[in-house]
């Protein structure tokens, strides 16, 4: 592996990390109504586990309501059991042909609850993304300890590096503070 390889490795890695914690930050329930709130949930969908996204449309007409119209309406019972069993904490209500999910207000040791949450999720991010570090910094060692590169082309790669590891970590660290002022704002 090249001294560039192993530097477009690392951005892709670090990249999949902040996308990963984007997802986590999505399915956070913030007090609005937002289909992302539903990616994790899966519908028993003829024995296979199936996102609800591909079994129906997810709709937010109002702030604090979801909507679920199922596109084969023998599937509610399951989507109302998938959604039920879920950590989301949401009571579903059908009428035959829609689910519609109301959102409720969160309380103020909730909100708290879900900032550590956040907290915990992003330092997780964090960790990867320095892992990536780690790992890119051992290959370009090992590229100078072959003498595929020179001791200054090692420092010059090992400052990208930093100066990338940096770059990402501060990335993370906005969407995580921006996560908790949207769920601490009432």
């Amino acid at each position: 592996m090249t001294a560039s390889e192993i530097m477009q490795s690392l951005t892709e890695k670090m990249e999949k990390a902040v996308q990963y914690l984007k997802g986590e930050l999505n399915t956070v329930r913030a007090g609005r109504a937002n289909p992302h709130l539903l990616d994790n949930i899966r519908v028993n969908y003829y024995g296979t586990p199936t996102p609800i996204s591909q079994v129906g449309n997810i709709s937010a007409p109002e702030p604090r309501l979801l909507v679920i119209a199922p596109w084969d309406a023998s599937l509610i019972k399951e989507i109302e059991k998938a959604i039920q069993t879920s950590e989301l904490g949401i009571n579903p209500q059908n009428d035959g042909k829609i689910i519609r999910l109301l959102v409720p207000e969160l309380t103020e040791e909730r909100r708290r609850e879900l900032t550590k949450t956040i907290g915990k999720k992003g330092e997780e991010a964090r960790v990867a993304v320095r892992n990536v570090r780690r790992d890119a910094n051992d290959s370009i060692k090992k590229l100078e300890k072959d003498k595929s590169i020179s001791e200054d082309e090692l420092k010059k790669y090992e400052a990208d590096i930093q100066k990338t590891t940096d770059r990402y970590v501060k990335t993370i660290d906005d969407m995580v503070k921006d996560k908790e002022k949207e769920i601490m704002s009432v």
